[in-house]
């Protein structure tokens, strides 16, 4: 069992449904670090160009 949160409430739980509001809940956890990460050079240059436009607004 992994701790979840309530996207609605922000009320932790167990449940796949917050007991407080009965809305939707997920995992608190960030995603796993992968070594090997397919797309990182695609996110790299989309942040680059993000940078740039917004440094030459």
């Amino acid at each position: 069992m992994k701790m979840k949160r309530c996207s609605s409430c922000g009320e932790y739980t167990l449940r796949d449904v917050c007991p407080h509001c009965g809305g939707a809940t997920g995992v608190v956890y960030p995603p796993k670090f992968f070594p090997e990460d397919r797309y990182g050079k695609y996110r790299r240059k989309l942040k680059r160009e993000l940078l740039m436009k917004n440094n030459g607004e």
